[in-house]
């Protein structure tokens, strides 16, 4: 399981990106998309990285909201 951000993006896309898996990141028409797309990032990465024999990185990301 990861946590992942999703906003708009400067083009009409949604963006989302998982914080504890450094420059995994993903797009999409629509959050649903977004959402998809993210997962199959993930997963990816996640391969990519046991292909090379390096290690996962843990969940360490921890949401807040700050009103300013």
């Amino acid at each position: 399981m990861r946590q992942v951000v999703i906003y708009p993006g400067e083009d009409g896309y949604w963006v989302a990106e998982c914080p504890s898996l450094r420059g995994c990141i993903s797009q999409g028409k629509t959050k649903r998309e977004a959402i998809a797309n993210i997962k199959e990032a993930i997963e990816g990465y996640i391969i990519s990285l046991e292909e090379d024999g390096l290690s996962v990185p843990e969940e360490h990301f921890e949401a807040l909201v700050v009103t300013v």
